[in-house]
């Protein structure tokens, strides 16, 4: 079966997306879990150990409460220095002095990644840690079914009243007596979010017909992704939190009466803040987040103390028996000490003890060597202890040996419980190993198929040959359906854990077991072509492939490209990629510069007018004579010095990006010049930055648009800095600094016109090409009308990218502009070569973004320019296409130069989506690979799962480009 290379690279991405897609499906673990479908319940309650025959009544019902109210204020995106640091000092002088002199306890709560809201809201209510994928799930919670405090507080007759995002309803639907949920999503929002939980405090708080208040309030967090953690409007926030703090607690306190029960007040975040204002990876300021517990049966505080640190999902059981609640029974947190330390020292050992036994269950029925485990054995022994002293207990001994003999029982359950809880963590799932292993078969075969097809796919036919029908009629075929069969039903009946692939219909599974047959077929097929024969006549396209030869530049390309792949083997590596990126990139504009002293002055002047030759199968003779300086309206000597100039001046703009955005970990606290530009003191300056970014990338995108098109760019680059200012980034001239900002909605709708409009052009264009006789007239229509949509694309860009990386945007223009004339055409580079380097510069400029391979680095808050609301679909394309801006708009422009190309469009288009093909290819599946082995590795959650993640997304957006460049090869499917 013969198919254009364009064809075949799109046909193999989307067979790489598929395995991709199943190999992530095993490979996120399913959640420690008990086997038990029901839910804990009171009767689970172990009874007090005890030895030999005692008249006293040994104790096997829960314990009773110890709190008769529970008021939870989460506040989204807390950091611990807010609290504890020099910040809550300043601006939550109330809180600072309740944990100073006031009955409370202070923690530093360690919030597991992923540090993204829904998933942390499952670790504070089930106690258990969420899958990694939970981050995907993050955008649309279901309805939780796991066991949890919402369900047990509900089910024990517990009248909870929820205010905040509305995550809790989506959550634990029914479950909240009354609620008012508002949409954690639209982040340009900071006040009304926040006035909405607020507004109902002073009602709520006078009323005696509830027994837990959740308020989850939404504003610090969006403050964070708009402007960071160092903002003016944090102080503010954090003195309105603190404010309503002193609210709650006064009025707790005021209700509390001789002979009842204390009540609790629980201030802690779910996550925390990184530098740049996000969340969702394994930073510090992300993991660390306060946890403030206030009651008067606590001590009172002579002095501000060092908090202490424990684990985020401590708070689940703690909360639970503090209510007369059962543990659920998937926690993997252990008691908070400190909250029951005025209890008698029965009753600690009792509480101890109930939470040794949910946490010695879930082990066992979740490791098979649970009894290896040291936690289990220390439990099991302090479990003993405690009979002995149960039975002095009972005997009525109240010696000092009891008293110490106690105190070190408590001490055994203690170090059980944080054995226990420390080995269910690191399990934190199950992998399933035989989808993980059919993906990463899947996925090999294909980048097998890739590379054995790459003779052919670079060809100047640009046609594979895949034997995929002789192989469907050969003998090996049927012997592997047949063997691939009766090993799934192997697995199947033989698996012990989870397995995804075994729950699928039948047909859909023998389906996938034919393709996986069909593909290895062709491969071994493929590779007996390829073997040399001193009797056999080379094909057509095996000839047209056998005069490769490589170039300096090739074997360069060759090696970065390697080079990168093997360094993601190191955490390290995988943290500071964008170093790699930018050392190749600075290595790629020095062979280019090398490349261009050989041509202007090594060269004899009589091979200028010679066909120098391709330095790729792919290349083609040169064409008429192009002279890029006489259309720059220069003099035709002066060509050789631009051309001379544009490596170092791509190295001189790739350095000045380099400093706007303090990307990676290790140095990303660091402040760079972004940071310097987005505060308050330098508005005017990037004020004037924006504007002339602005004008520049207007004058460099306007050349090949229609007049239409040119007057609708202005007006919508115009728009873009309108709306900047009307968020407060910029200032017009006239306008004074203190002015009041707005969400912008009206200024992006105005932009958002004007790229639709541009789009709407180019779309027009592209399809009257098709319907056009001459040639010649068709082909530049088409290439005009690629300008304009890669025009409407640049203006939807500059919209989403903050104020500051507006000079970005501009540079990433500049360079495509000279290289494209004065590197590209002039050197004679092929499809292929100009493909890898535009990949390589899309993959840096990724980086010169400010992204890095850490989820928190993902800016959420372009998802809702110019929207009034969360609306699902626009928001995750938006944030999609404003994170993948540097790659997608290099691939737009490798689209626009390759169909401007006439002598050699023919071939270009399909070399290029091979090229693209083959650079996401060998990544992918060298990190499947890496992942799987490492899957026990120390950084597998924090590291290694986010860049999967990332490159996951990067492979299905290369699938979405090389579907463009297919569409675009119309000259291909018109050959005969």
């Amino acid at each position: 079966m013969k198919l254009s290379s364009s064809v075949f690279a799109l046909l193999c991405l989307i067979c790489e997306i598929v395995s991709l897609a199943l190999f992530l499906r095993g490979f996120f673990p399913v959640p420690v879990k008990s086997s038990f479908s029901d839910k804990s319940k009171v009767t689970d309650f172990p009874a007090e150990p005890q030895t030999g025959k005692h008249t006293l009544t040994i104790i096997t019902k829960a314990p009773a409460p110890l709190f008769k109210r529970v008021v939870i204020v989460l506040i989204d995106a807390l950091r611990e220095d807010f609290v504890f640091g020099s910040d809550g000092r300043r601006f939550m002088p109330y809180t600072r002095h309740v944990m100073e002199r006031g009955s409370s306890h202070s923690f530093i709560a360690k919030a597991r990644p992923p540090t993204v809201t829904m998933p942390r809201i499952k670790a504070l209510t089930t106690g258990s840690i969420p899958g990694f994928i939970d981050v995907v799930m993050n955008l649309n919670s279901p309805a939780l079914l796991e066991d949890n405090l919402i369900w047990q507080a509900k089910s024990a007759g517990k009248r909870i009243i929820f205010y905040g995002d509305d995550t809790w309803v989506r959550l634990f639907p029914k479950h909240f007596m009354e609620h008012d949920g508002t949409t954690s999503f639209f982040v340009s929002d900071y006040t009304e979010v926040d006035n909405n939980v607020t507004r109902h405090l002073d009602g709520t708080l006078k009323r005696d017909d509830w027994d837990i208040l959740i308020l989850h309030y939404l504003g610090l967090d969006h403050i964070g992704h708009i402007s960071g953690p160092h903002s003016s409007l944090i102080g503010p926030k954090l003195m309105e939190m603190d404010d309503v703090i002193k609210k709650i607690h006064a009025s707790l306190v005021s209700k509390e009466s001789e002979g009842t029960l204390p009540n609790l007040l629980v201030l802690c975040g779910d996550h925390g803040m990184s530098e740049t204002g996000s969340h969702g990876g394994s930073s510090e300021p992300e993991i660390n987040t306060p946890l403030v517990l206030i009651s008067p049966t606590f001590r009172r505080k002579a002095g501000f103390e060092e908090p202490g640190v424990l684990e985020q999902v401590d708070l689940t059981p703690t909360l639970a028996l503090g209510l007369g609640l059962p543990i659920s029974k998937n926690s993997v947190g252990h008691l908070i000490p400190a909250v029951f330390e005025e209890l008698s020292l029965r009753e600690q050992l009792r509480l101890l003890q109930i939470n040794g036994h949910q946490l010695s269950r879930l082990l066992q029925d979740s490791n098979p060597t649970f009894h290896k485990e040291v936690g289990y054995e220390q439990f099991r022994v302090a479990e003993k202890s405690h009979g002995s002293w149960m039975k002095l207990y009972v005997d009525g001994n109240t010696s000092e040996v009891l008293s110490n003999m106690g105190k070190k029982v408590l001490k055994q359950y203690l170090e059980a419980l944080k054995a226990m809880s420390s080995a269910l963590s690191k399990q934190l799932g199950k992998y399933d190993m035989y989808s993980m292993i059919m993906g990463m078969i899947f996925i090999l075969q294909v980048l097998f198929l890739l590379l054995l097809a790459m003779p052919e796919a670079l060809s100047r036919e640009a046609v594979v040959d895949v034997p995929l029908a002789s192989s469907l009629l050969s003998l090996p075929f049927y012997l592997l359906c047949l063997f691939g069969s009766a090993l799934h039903v192997l697995v199947c009946t033989s698996a012990g854990g989870p397995c995804y692939l075994c729950s699928l219909p039948w047909v859909l599974v023998f389906t996938v077991i034919v393709l996986s047959s069909a593909f290895t077929c062709a491969l071994v097929s493929m590779v007996a072509r390829r073997m040399p024969t001193s009797n056999k006549t080379p094909t057509k396209n095996q000839s047209a492939g056998s005069d490769w030869t490589l170039s300096e530049l090739d074997v360069l390309l060759l090696i970065g490209t390697v080079g990168h792949t093997l360094s993601l083997a190191s955490s390290s590596f995988i943290e500071e990629e964008h170093q790699t990126w930018y050392f190749l990139l600075n290595t790629l504009c020095l062979a280019v510069f090398q490349d261009v002293c050989r041509k202007y002055f090594k060269e004899q002047r009589h091979r200028d007018e010679e066909d120098e030759g391709p330095l790729l199968p792919s290349g083609a003779k040169e064409g008429p004579s192009f002279f890029p300086a006489v259309e720059l309206g220069m003099s035709p000597g002066s060509e050789k010095w631009l051309a001379l100039a544009t490596p170092l001046l791509t190295l001189t703009c790739c350095r000045l990006l380099r400093s706007l955005n303090q990307t990676g970990v290790q140095w990303a606290h660091l402040p760079d010049f972004g940071h310097w530009l987005n505060s308050g003191d330098h508005k005017a300056f990037l004020s004037l930055l924006a504007a002339v970014s602005l004008v520049l990338i207007f004058l460099l995108v306007q050349r090949h648009c229609s007049l239409v098109s040119k007057i609708a760019l202005a007006l919508g680059l115009l728009g873009v800095y309108s709306y900047r200012a009307a968020v407060g980034n910029v200032l017009f001239p006239w306008q004074h600094s203190s002015r009041a900002v707005s969400k912008g909605t009206v200024e992006a709708r105005f932009v958002y016109v004007f790229v639709l409009g541009i789009l709407f052009t180019g779309v027009k264009d592209l399809l009257r090409s098709q319907v056009m006789s001459s040639v010649v007239d068709s082909g530049r229509l088409k290439s005009r009308g690629l300008w304009e949509v890669y025009s409407g694309v640049v203006l939807l860009v500059a919209l989403l990218f903050r104020a500051h990386n507006l000079p970005t945007l501009a540079c990433c223009l500049l360079i495509q502009t000279v290289m494209a004339q004065f590197i590209w055409k002039k050197l004679h580079y092929d499809a292929a070569q100009t493909t890898i380097m535009h990949y390589w510069f899309g993959q840096a400029f990724f980086y010169f973004q400010g992204n890095s391979n850490n989820i928190g680095t993902v800016d959420i808050s372009v998802g809702f320019v110019g929207l009034e609301s969360y609306v699902e679909a626009p928001a995750i394309f938006l944030t999609a296409l404003s994170t993948y801006a540097g790659p997608l708009l290099w691939a737009c422009h490798l689209l626009c130069f390759l169909s401007s190309q006439r002598d050699r469009a023919v071939m270009g288009l399909g070399h290029g989506s091979y090229c693209f093909a083959l650079l996401r290819s060998i990544p992918a599946v060298f990190y499947v690979v890496l992942v799987t082995g490492l899957r026990y590795h120390l950084f597998i959650w924090s590291v290694f799962s986010p860049k999967l993640l990332y490159e996951a997304m990067h492979t299905l957006i290369n699938t979405a480009i090389c579907l463009f460049f297919t569409f675009m090869d119309q000259e291909r499917s018109a050959r005969p």
